[in-house]
């Protein structure tokens, strides 16, 4: 089953203006994230989808292969289905969705969301790692509880499960992880993600993985050890320059905050 890797990139982020374009050991960080994913050797072919041409001259000048895509896409899933119904990508049966603002991605979440739908176990698999206790409580962290097989019950920004009594704390842990926003999909499968209306469970939470969920389609969560969040913020900039003067740029043993 031939997996096609795409990183989405938008140059409209907020937080962080042009962030696509801003510089992470010398180079662009849409470069570094590309860099990132064809090193780890997840996936059989490789693509920038971009909603701009700054990103794509940035892409194409070093030799990356990059697609421009609509402007008006209004998430990332919907810029990664754009690229798998093009005519050069409709051989492969696997989309893998790698954030464009993940540099130091782990090969074990992105191989493990693959695995999930290439074995056949789930139309779409992504990825979780432990959670630690103070993050419970975050809205920014998103949630996920599981099946015993492992196929994704609920994804919240609330602390789930609710811990009905203190005396159960010790039940609460491995009930619930930390998802890591990576998703791989049969074609299938994206195609109707992008099809279906959002669902309102997805407009209360501001999750989109809530609307295939909603519509019974099986997420399949491969459980790492850990993973890295993404670059959002100056500060996280900053970080993540930090770290790759520091030489740290290969690890990928890093918990989420």
């Amino acid at each position: 089953m031939a997996v096609l890797a795409v990183i989405p990139s938008r140059l409209g982020a907020t937080r962080l203006p042009r962030k696509p374009l801003r510089l992470l050991g010398g180079e662009p960080l849409v470069v570094r994230v590309y860099q990132r994913v064809a090193a780890l050797q997840v996936a059989d072919d490789l693509v920038v989808a971009t909603d701009h041409e700054d990103i794509r001259e940035a892409c194409a000048v070093r030799g990356i292969p990059v697609v421009l895509t609509r402007s008006d896409h209004p998430s990332g899933t919907d810029r990664v289905a754009e690229v798998a119904a093009r005519p050069e990508f409709v051989a492969y049966s696997t989309l893998l969705n790698v954030q464009g603002d993940e540099p130091f991605v782990s090969r074990e979440a992105l191989a493990g969301a693959v695995a999930m739908v290439t074995s056949g176990f789930a139309p779409v698999g992504t990825a979780a790692v432990p959670i630690a206790t103070h993050a419970l409580q975050r809205p920014d962290v998103v949630k996920v509880v599981c099946t015993d097989e492992g196929r994704a019950l609920y994804f919240s920004r609330a602390p789930i499960p609710y811990l009905r009594d203190p005396s159960d704390a010790s039940l609460l842990t491995p009930l619930v992880r930390q998802h890591v926003g990576v998703y791989a999909y049969t074609r299938t499968a994206l195609q109707q993600w992008v099809q279906w209306s959002p669902h309102p469970l997805e407009l209360v939470e501001r999750l989109e993985q809530l609307r295939p969920l909603a519509h019974g389609v099986a997420i399949g969560v491969a459980h790492v050890p850990s993973a890295e969040g993404g670059i959002d913020t100056e500060d996280d900039l900053r970080r993540a320059n930090a770290r790759w003067d520091a030489g740290l740029e290969g690890r990928t043993s890093y918990a989420l905050d």
